[in-house]
């Protein structure tokens, strides 16, 4: 007869194999089998900033830390393509409506009535993406911006009213932000581990200067080589092909709250004061640009803006390799003696060179600034709302670029282009200011 189970003995689990208590080490590695050999595991959202172990127990680097979870890669490279085409459209738009109409008037109406409906229709679109999910609001709502994009392109191809232009292109305004959407998924998996979600952080900022300076370029040789709607037609491909390849990462993706707070994370303490931050900080973008354009009166505008974004781009990669980051008036004390330098180059010695020179180094306090502000917006958002206040800080950028093109362009006029530099740096000063009197309000944000 067979014997009865009897109990076995109780056997004392080792550290790797039992759940992390309090009281353990942070950073405390697992064992995994992998093939034949024993190698170890980090553990994942400890929040430890220590490195985690390479299979031959040599420290990680940062970026190859963070994309070593599943499906990182994937969502990334999704993402890009996605948000290549922010840096096209605009640009595509501006060409194709004033090659046909005539009126750059009309064009820059057209793009800035798409950009008004955008600071109002995202936040909402956001808000559905934090209540339903990302793949079942950002399809759709991508769908429908391509619509738009692709109505835009008939109607200037049809010679259409005037006013369809603008009915358009406000439909875009539906565009999920993709950006936004990436930086939440980073941070819905390393919630707890401040140093990985710095890196993604500065990662993301990266990305965004990679693709608002290739976006123009290749916006104009689209619209100059093949013909004037093609900038648009091949940046709605893009997106709807990124956001689909985005959205198919299910694993990533955060799960949706069981319970959304009511009402706006504009309601919580500490955001309002850093969204004001931020609108002043969008000024200093929106003005530089216009008044970089106006010195450089020429097609060499567009690469003279790009070393700027360059700038920026190499700086955020390399302060995603810090361990430690700096404060936000910080990052913009620097940012405002940084942007004295073209100032002082273009009154100084006119010469475009040296202006070029000077937005090269300008750019590098860009990124550090924005990784920091958005690690707060992270932050100071319940977790539930992450999308939609990610969102909300993109709005109060967008709003502080429009305020800095109409402050450039004024000064521009009236004083001279040289002169128009002083706007960036007003502008970098008032966001200084600012931060430091807003610090207690945002000192929940710099809490680990």
């Amino acid at each position: 007869m067979p014997r009865p189970a009897t109990p076995s003995p109780a056997v004392p689990r080792s550290p790797a194999s039992r759940p992390a208590r309090s009281g353990d080490t942070a950073c405390a590695p697992l064992l995994a089998v992998t093939g034949d050999s024993l190698v170890l595991a980090p553990r994942r959202g400890t929040g430890s900033p220590t490195a985690a172990l390479a299979p031959t127990g040599r420290p990680q680097g940062p970026y190859r830390r963070l994309f070593s979870v599943p499906g990182t890669r994937a969502f990334t490279a999704g993402n890009l393509v996605a948000r290549l085409p922010m840096g096209m459209f605009s640009v595509s738009a501006v060409i194709m409506i004033a090659g046909s109409r005539g009126s750059y008037a009309l064009a820059g109406a057209v793009t800035a009535t798409g950009l008004a409906a955008t600071a109002l229709v995202a936040p909402w679109t956001a808000r559905l993406v934090d209540r339903y999910g990302q793949a079942r609001i950002a399809v759709p709502a991508t769908a429908l911006a391509v619509l738009g994009s692709l109505a835009l392109l008939l109607c200037v191809r049809l010679d259409a009213p005037d006013w369809t232009l603008f009915a358009a292109y406000a439909a875009t305004a539906t565009t999920p932000n993709t950006g936004g959407m990436s930086r939440a998924r980073w941070a819905h998996l390393y919630r707890g581990d401040a140093a990985a979600l710095h890196t993604a952080n500065s990662f993301e900022q990266a990305a965004d200067e990679l693709c608002f300076m290739l976006g123009p370029v290749v916006a104009a040789f689209l619209c100059s080589a093949l013909f004037p709607e093609a900038g648009t037609l091949v940046g709605a491909v893009l997106l709807l092909t990124g956001v689909l390849i985005f959205a198919s990462r299910r694993s990533t993706e955060p799960p949706v709250a069981p319970r959304v707070p009511a009402g706006s994370p504009l309601r919580t303490a500490g955001m309002p004061a850093l969204l004001l931050v931020l609108l002043a900080t969008g000024a200093v973008f929106g003005s530089m640009e216009v008044v970089t354009i106006a010195f450089a009166d020429g097609p060499v505008a567009g690469p003279v803006l790009a070393l700027q974004a360059a700038g920026s781009c190499a700086a955020g990669l390399l302060y995603g390799r810090s361990r430690r980051a700096a404060g936000l008036p910080i990052c913009l004390a620097a940012m405002a003696a940084l942007m004295s330098l073209p100032l002082l180059a273009a009154v100084g010695t006119g010469s475009l060179p040296a202006v070029a020179g000077a937005l090269l180094a300008a750019g590098m306090a860009t990124a550090p600034t924005m990784v920091t502000a958005m690690t707060m917006v992270q932050r100071l958002t319940p977790q539930a709302q992450i999308n939609e206040g990610m969102t909300l800080a993109v709005t109060a950028l967008l709003g502080g670029v429009a305020a800095g093109s109409a402050s450039g362009g004024y000064v521009v006029e009236h004083l001279g282009a040289a002169q128009g530099y002083a706007i960036p740096v007003c502008a970098a000063a008032l966001a200084l200011v600012l931060a430091w009197a807003t610090a207690e309000d945002t000192k929940k944000a710099r809490k680990p």
